[in-house]
């Protein structure tokens, strides 16, 4: 039993030693472990919340509790038509997003600036199993988003990184 015990805490040891975290955990800089968020759709503000919860930060419901403030400007998503069956219907899609944010400390001093932030993705539509794509882009949706939460916090890193120097 001691054998067993003494073989976890290796193990665990070795773990944190060489810097293992969970998947989808983020290093978060000091300045944004509260973080309040002003417009956005829903599936950003999902997505962005679930990446600080994993990153022992949260998003608050409030400007007072929040240590930096991230205001998003122009959340939107395109689908576009890239080729299209003999049928005339859509048989590759594409979703191009842009959205525009702003970083703000809790004394309301601009920390970044209104930046733009583009990302796109493309899927073949299956004519033949239609449910399934609506889920598919479901997916697709929730994957850009992630992508762009960890834009969002790799900027703020390095100017909240920067600014504690």
């Amino acid at each position: 039993m001691q054998r067993k015990k003494s073989f976890v805490l290796t193990v665990i040891m070795l773990l944190t030693a060489c810097g293992y975290h969970l998947r989808g955990a983020y290093d978060l800089p000091k300045g944004m472990k509260n973080v309040y968020m002003e417009g956005g759709s829903s599936t950003l503000r999902e997505q962005f919340d679930s990446a600080l919860k994993s990153s022992s930060g949260q998003l608050v419901d409030s400007r007072d509790k929040a240590d930096v403030v991230l205001r998003i400007f122009q959340d939107e998503i395109e689908h576009r038509s890239l080729s299209l069956s003999a049928r005339g219907r859509s048989n590759e899609i594409e979703l191009a997003g842009h959205l525009e944010f702003q970083l703000v400390n809790a004394k309301h001093e601009t920390l970044i600036a209104r930046e733009p932030v583009d990302f796109r993705r493309a899927y073949f539509n299956d004519q033949q199993d239609v449910i399934a794509k609506g889920n598919e882009e479901t997916v697709i949706l929730k994957e850009m988003y992630q992508q762009v939460v960890r834009t969002i916090i790799s900027r703020a890193r390095s100017v909240l990184e920067t600014q504690g120097k």
